[in-house]
């Protein structure tokens, strides 16, 4: 059993995140941006809601960590698409690198960043409508590929609100009409958290036919 603490656990992917960790009996942790949003996990077993600020400094959230006993952290926070660019970089590129030095200030060592299929494809970067927030995920990917963290990089295909099949394909190379239903993306999240194989690998994931903990 793990403290686990998500970082944007009131967006779409996080909040499905936290429940079914919770119902692998984990602590979880649920990192939001204010306390009106704490009722809404007041039903969830094994789950937590705390403060979390991306704008805050690196003691504050090496503080959070610290107070928790949190050992495992997972990044599933983004500034949304109706924000421009600056909040993109505030957010999901400097947010997230804050969040991994307070990690590392904290002495956890273990964190799994939610990034963006095509995260490492340039020439699908302008084409996208959104170069930006691609940028972002980038260099938030290689900075914590170099921070000596054990980490492991998810980055889904384009997200639907379609229901869960526990089956996804790991893919290497991106192609137009890909996608994932977000509760797929909260478990295979969960199943690399209870896998230490998982340790500094990238996955490429996609709707597809093979059960998540047999593609692990």
């Amino acid at each position: 059993m793990s403290n686990v603490l998500v970082i944007g656990a009131h967006g779409h992917v996080g909040i499905h995140m936290v429940e079914k960790l919770g119902k692998t009996g984990d602590n979880v942790f649920a990192g939001v941006r204010s306390d009106k949003q704490f009722a809404e996990y007041k039903d969830m077993a094994n789950v937590s809601p705390v403060i979390f600020d991306l704008n805050g400094t690196i003691e504050d959230m090496a503080k959070v960590y610290t107070d928790n006993a949190i050992d495992k952290i997972v990044f599933s926070a983004g500034s949304g698409g109706a924000t421009g660019d600056d909040q993109t970089l505030i957010i999901d590129l400097d947010g997230a690198v804050k969040s991994m030095l307070a990690a590392k200030q904290a002495g956890i060592t273990r964190y799994v960043m939610v990034s963006a299929m095509g995260a490492d494809d340039r020439s699908f970067w302008a084409e996208s409508g959104l170069h930006g927030y691609y940028i972002a995920k980038h260099y938030a990917d290689v900075e914590l590929r170099n921070s000596g963290l054990e980490y492991t990089i998810v980055r889904p295909s384009a997200l639907t609100n379609d229901e869960e099949t526990g089956k996804v394909d790991v893919i290497e190379q991106r192609v137009g009409g890909m996608n994932i239903p977000r509760k797929d993306v909260a478990n295979f999240v969960v199943a690399v958290l209870h896998d230490d194989k998982t340790v500094n690998h990238i996955y490429e994931i996609t709707s597809g036919s093979s059960d998540i903990n047999a593609v692990l």
